[in-house]
């Protein structure tokens, strides 16, 4: 395992602002860790990524956190969260019964809930499970569920493609040998992985904060059970709120990338289709981490939502 250390500009924040580690015994026994910022009366909930952690909302912890309390955790069976006895208690809506938990262990009423990528399902599912806790949603670069129909496919769905990505994950699952291979020689690839920006060139290479997340996502993963981390892809497969949609009620703000080839901006506009009081927002240039590439921007997007400024 890999010691997980967090980018330097994320370590200075967590001196500067405080952040305070807690943990939690869920219902069914697993041990969650969550980090708490800010000392603002409202409450604000961060739901990460697939392997993503505090440090990914660094923007919003400078923003909000004189005007709100962030919470952010880290989902069942990564990094400092115990896994559950059973593979299939890592479903989305066991996420969805653990952020429900913390707020009653916290004393939350109620919340606003902010989403990025697997974190927009969770959100959806939580609001979803629990409307009279969560008051409004912030759903960045994610999807409704099914996520393996539509990943890397930024114009159209591909049939057989799902299928194909499920292989591969089973793949990796029994045979962990690669993934064993990349940890072992992850200061040698790590110049490489700075130099081409996973995926994206140029594009991403000249946002130094945006390179260092994705360094230091791929260091996280091999921290982590990087089995659970792919049994996760699998549940995020397997969820879906499509049919629930037009039941949340709660104001949504849809923020999504046009570059975004892990959750298409397209799926941002069949969710605002549905969600009865919702607003969609398209950054032309942005990827899957447009809260890291357009900090300013996604947080003026929340304040002028926050404020009601958009017609939903």
């Amino acid at each position: 395992m890999r010691e997980v250390v967090a980018p330097r500009w994320m370590q200075r924040s967590r001196n500067e602002l405080g952040i305070e580690p807690r943990e939690l015994i869920t219902r069914d026994g697993v041990r969650l860790f969550y980090e708490v910022v800010g000392h603002g009366d409202k409450t604000m909930i961060l739901a990460n990524g697939l392997g993503g952690r505090l440090y990914s909302w660094e923007p919003l912890i400078r923003a909000f956190s004189s005007e709100y309390r962030l919470l952010a955790w880290d989902y069942r069976g990564l990094f400092e969260s115990d896994a559950p006895s059973h593979i299939r208690r890592l479903a989305i809506p066991e996420h969805a019964e653990d952020i429900r938990e913390i707020m009653e262990h916290e004393g939350i009423k109620k919340a606003t809930m902010v989403g990025w990528s697997m974190g927009v399902q969770v959100s959806l599912e939580t609001a979803s499970l629990f409307p009279d806790q969560i008051d409004r949603l912030v759903l960045l670069n994610g999807s409704y569920g099914k996520v393996l129909d539509t990943a890397f496919q930024p114009l159209f769905r591909v049939p057989w493609f799902n299928k194909t990505l499920h292989e591969f994950i089973d793949f990796m699952y029994v045979r962990p040998g690669p993934v064993h291979w990349v940890s072992e020689h992850f200061d040698t690839i790590e110049p490489l992985l700075r130099r081409v920006g996973w995926a994206y060139g140029n594009l991403l290479y000249k946002n130094p904060k945006l390179k260092d997340l994705l360094v230091q996502y791929m260091s996280d993963l091999l921290s982590t059970d990087f089995g659970n981390y792919l049994r996760l892809f699998q549940e995020l497969d397997s969820h879906s709120v499509y049919h629930l949609l037009r039941d949340i009620k709660q104001p949504s703000l849809v923020v999504s990338g046009r570059l975004d080839l892990l959750t298409p901006a397209y799926l941002s506009k069949e969710m605002v289709r549905k969600l009865p009081h919702s607003k969609h927002i398209c950054l032309p240039y942005g990827s899957h981490f447009v809260l890291i590439e357009y900090p300013e921007e996604v947080v003026k997007l929340m304040r002028d939502f926050f404020a009601g400024r958009f017609k939903l």
